[in-house]
């Protein structure tokens, strides 16, 4: 039986990881109903933290990396998948509990694919992977609440993140006045370039004491930092604004009061775009291949040989990354 490449992750007796380049037969990938020649990953700040071993993220012993997976149906026990169809995965178990995308084959269940829509390829939708879908959730989720651009100025921090980055473009294309928050004050012109109209750095804000309610200022905000940012975000909003809370990259914590949200209307939406459901994902998909999709795409990800996807997990750890990261396993 033909082999083919895969990247594993193994949890040591010393509960450390051993990351390898393994070769592997379809006899050894997990159960599923539907099996994918796989194209392209990518690298979110999840992948890093389980490859390097800095975050529990494996639930097994043993298993391929990668969360994110994009290729072609090479064969298909479900009536949804045929063979040839593009297909996108994300989440679930995937590169966790279930071999993921670091290798050139995948097994999964179809529940947990998308077929790709007209306007995306393979690599697009990497490019965008789970960090993208994200955003994009996120950006329905508050239309879905009444933001609209009219409504006034989005706030997008960590905005040169992985998520950040797309939801700055993503809302700009969509007509909204994106500020950008971030503590790279270097990536202000980048920012500018993506759509956003105003850049507010980190350093210029004072957290250390956050009134129950500030000025009104925000109609939305798209919040990857939680903390001590997103308890003045909440004192900072318009009435009837809404929040997306996509992360914690600073804190788990939120300190507020209910004030912003009994006396000026504003929402806490929380994004969770692991196991969403399936008309979520084809309405989402559907959206970043059509008017969400930023016009800078190719320029907002860098493409990694299969090869060399080792080297860029410190990036991630380091707070390094500017760009989306695309692994060809096509190589």
């Amino acid at each position: 039986m033909e082999s083919f490449k895969a990247y594993k992750l193994t949890e040591t007796p010393e509960k450390k990881i051993r990351a390898e380049f393994v070769d592997m037969t379809l006899d050894d990938l997990d159960p599923g109903d539907v099996v994918i020649r796989v194209a392209y990953s990518d690298v979110n700040y999840k992948d890093a933290l389980a490859a390097t071993g800095k975050g529990k993220i494996l639930r097994r012993a043993s298993c391929v990396g990668g969360i994110d997976l994009a290729g072609t149906v090479v064969s298909s026990e479900n009536g949804k998948f045929k063979k040839g169809d593009a297909a996108v995965g994300i989440g679930f178990d995937l590169g966790v509990s279930h071999h993921g995308g670091y290798a050139q084959y995948a097994r999964v269940p179809a529940g947990w694919l998308t077929k790709l829509p007209q306007g995306l390829t393979l690599w697009d939708a990497m490019a965008f992977g789970t960090a993208g879908y994200t955003a994009g959730i996120a950006i329905v989720r508050m239309e879905h609440e009444g933001l609209k651009p009219s409504s006034g100025p989005v706030l997008v921090n960590g905005a040169t993140g992985g998520v950040g980055s797309i939801a700055v473009a993503s809302l700009a294309r969509l007509g909204y006045h994106v500020v950008a928050l971030t503590g790279k004050e270097s990536e202000a012109d980048w920012l500018k370039k993506l759509g956003a109209k105003e850049i507010l750095l980190r350093k210029t804000l004072n957290l250390e004491k956050i009134k129950p309610l500030d000025k009104s200022t925000w109609a939305g905000a798209v919040d990857s930092l939680g903390g001590d940012v997103l308890s003045w975000i909440c004192s900072t909003m318009k009435d009837n604004g809404v929040i997306a809370s996509i992360g914690l990259a600073a804190s788990p914590n939120l300190n507020t009061t209910v004030m912003p949200f009994i006396l000026r209307g504003a929402r806490l939406l929380g994004i969770n775009s692991g196991e969403s459901s399936n008309d979520v994902r084809d309405t989402v998909w559907r959206r970043l291949a059509t008017d969400m999709k930023p016009p800078l795409l190719r320029e907002m990800a860098r493409t990694v040989p299969f090869s060399k996807l080792p080297t860029v997990f410190d990036d991630f750890i380091n707070a390094r990354v500017t760009r989306r990261v695309v692994v060809d396993l096509e190589e």
